[in-house]
């Protein structure tokens, strides 16, 4: 006999904020307990490859690759079974793989047995388990907080990520000063069980769309491929964000090579060098709606899009320039953090507004089968790149591919528009 659930409560008025709406408090510190984990075991997962593994330029990019593997294998049937589920206990399930697997690999670690195939294997499950977090958490927040604040919503989710990733690296980066980089991913295991409490206390009930109503998967992940491919704004925003997604994957496999072996720059400094460059990112969450006021949420996203290529050049130029590589590296990284964040939640909202609610998980999970597919084989090229020809070299060309990345929405329709359509006009 099972209790009977608690009534959802009731959905705030359009003018009152979220801060006041007691499920998506719940939902928020989920996310900020996992995002804070998150941010630690990203600093310690590299640094424990190459300081204790002597990983190289091909195992780096290959552990890249794990670490994002699953959105390009089952990127596009998870949207399909998302949809079929109740996002809520998918987010807790999620979580709690997570934490399971982080705790096996910190205790073969520290039992002597650690290995890079180890840290793969580990990659690859974390990453199956993202996508089924990442599908369902984006189409968890419209039937939870309502359309009218969709737009507050995925603000304040990005304000979390950005305070994280400016929390995180630098108390990672002062932690390894003292602690060794399996601790700080034990830390990330007690965080993702914490988040599966606190989504675990949502008490909204979601209604699940009736069985008999499912169609063949195949036409159910048709849908929402179709759905992504046929229009017209949203196919040129998976393009930007998936070209961008690819070039920034070749940079992520190097960056810590680069900074300890090439720059020699300590632990203590890559972890300031990512915590100051998220300072951009929060700026860039607390603005974004502002900014779409002003500018207008269509012509935000070129614009946005536009910045990256100039700000990720300083990455391979702090080599080179005659000023402290560290304050370069910094520099770069506040203004692409603010650029990145400002084009996420404006094109985000856009995605979670036009589509209809039945078909958000397909759409996500079609969005992110597309634009972090890219991921793995950015890893994958970032590696081989950085092994045949240098690293400095391999992070040159994904600057050049950052460029490539904003021609999609720089040559649309985007630039003359001020506010982007809503669902009547996908129909």
């Amino acid at each position: 006999m099972t209790t009977p659930a608690a009534p959802a409560p009731a959905e705030p008025e359009a003018h009152r904020s979220l801060v006041h709406h007691p499920d998506f408090r719940r939902l928020w510190v989920g996310d900020a307990l996992g995002q804070l984990g998150a941010q630690l075991t990203g600093l310690a997962l590299p640094v424990l490859a190459v300081q204790t593994l002597d990983a190289t330029e091909w195992q780096m990019g290959a552990l890249t690759a794990a670490e994002t593997a699953a959105f390009l294998v089952i990127g596009l049937p998870t949207g399909a079974w998302v949809d079929r589920m109740r996002k809520r206990r998918v987010l807790i399930v999620a979580d709690v793989v997570r934490a399971v697997v982080l705790a096996v690999v910190v205790a073969a670690v520290l039992l002597g047995h650690g290995s890079m195939a180890l840290l793969y294997a580990g990659a690859l499950v974390i990453s199956a388990a993202s996508v089924f977090f990442d599908v369902a958490h984006q189409s968890y927040v419209p039937g939870l907080v309502g359309l009218a604040h969709i737009g507050e919503g995925n603000a304040k989710l990005q304000s979390t990520q950005s305070v994280a990733q400016v929390v995180g690296p630098a108390l990672g980066g002062a932690l390894l000063r003292v602690v060794s980089a399996p601790v700080l991913i034990a830390v990330n295991a007690v965080t993702y069980l914490l988040s599966a409490f606190a989504v675990g206390r949502i008490r909204k009930v979601e209604d699940l769309p009736p069985r008999e109503h499912r169609r063949p998967l195949r036409t159910e992940i048709a849908e929402g491929l179709g759905f992504v491919l046929r229009h017209r704004l949203l196919r040129r925003i998976v393009a930007c964000t998936s070209l961008g997604n690819l070039a920034g994957s070749i940079t992520g496999a190097l960056t810590v090579l680069y900074v300890i072996r090439d720059l020699g720059l300590d632990e203590a400094a890559l972890g300031t060098v990512f915590s100051a460059s998220a300072v951009g990112g929060l700026a860039g969450a607390v603005s974004a709606e502002r900014l779409a006021r002003w500018i207008g949420e269509a012509r935000l996203i070129p614009l946005s899009a536009l910045a990256w290529a100039p700000a990720a050049a300083l990455t391979p130029l702090a080599a080179v320039l005659p000023l402290p590589p560290q304050a370069v590296l910094i520099v770069g990284g506040v203004t692409f953090s603010f650029a990145v964040v400002v084009y996420n939640v404006a094109q985000v909202t856009f995605r979670q507004r036009v589509c209809p609610p039945a078909l958000l998980g397909r759409m996500n999970a079609s969005v992110r089968f597309i634009v972090w597919g890219s991921m793995p084989l950015g890893g994958l090229l970032g590696g081989w790149l950085g092994h045949a020809f240098g690293v400095v070299p391999a992070l040159w060309t994904a600057v050049g591919i950052t460029a490539l990345s904003a021609l999609p929405v720089l040559v649309s329709p985007l630039l003359r528009m001020r506010d982007l359509p809503v669902a009547p006009e996908v129909a």
